[in-house]
């Protein structure tokens, strides 16, 4: 049997219910931070629609890199280079997506650490309850008992072509793949969609 997870797919007026609630939450705490550092590529976004809101420039991208599967609760990370400017005397934001294992922030709160910033918060949109990293702001906690895989709309292709492969090992036919992902994931979605997935002709239209 395809390993496939319990999902929830996110919209784009969840993210930015989940920006107004981060964004409201920092301003509560004092002034706005003055750099924004954002995880790639999970944090880009987030980081992004919450620039827009604090009224912050300054928007650094820090790389981190995941060995594992997509769509499983856990996988390993490393930071792949650093930040390309100072923040040195900043008042710094790291921002991702979703804390789950919790490390990928960790790390990048280590590293953003060491560079000499004169106040450092971290933030998520979601936070899995399991993970062993804390961010100082999150709009919304999922319960550990609850855990799912998020399908975000920014990377909602590259998880629908995961998904869909694994659960083509029950059955190729895409109405199949389609059921599938309905029953097993809790995805309900256009055949259309899976068809341009799974990298198969659709009709024109």
């Amino acid at each position: 049997m395809a390993d496939l997870p319990r999902c929830r797919r996110a919209t784009w007026p969840d993210a930015e219910r989940w920006a107004d609630a981060l964004a409201a939450q920092i301003l509560a705490r004092g002034p706005p931070p003055e750099t924004l550092v954002a995880l790639t590529r999970g944090g880009w976004v987030p980081a992004r629609l919450l620039a827009d809101r604090l009224g912050v420039h300054r928007l650094l991208p820090l790389r981190v890199r995941h060995w594992g599967v997509t769509a499983t609760p856990s996988a390993r990370a490393e930071l792949v280079g650093g930040l390309g400017e100072p923040v040195s005397g900043q008042a710094v934001l790291v921002v991702d997506d979703l804390t789950d294992t919790g490390e990928s922030l960790r790390l990048a709160r280590e590293h953003v650490a060491a560079l000499g910033p004169a106040r450092l918060a971290t933030a998520a949109f979601l936070h899995m309850a399991h993970a062993t990293f804390t961010p100082d702001f999150f709009a919304e906690e999922i319960p550990r008992e609850e855990w799912v895989w998020v399908v975000f709309p920014w990377n909602y292709w590259e998880d629908l072509r995961e998904l869909a492969g694994r659960a083509r090992a029950e059955g190729a036919d895409p109405e199949m793949v389609r059921r599938t992902l309905a029953a097993r994931c809790g995805l309900d979605l256009p055949l259309a969609d899976l068809l341009r997935a799974l990298g198969a002709p659709t009709a024109p239209g």
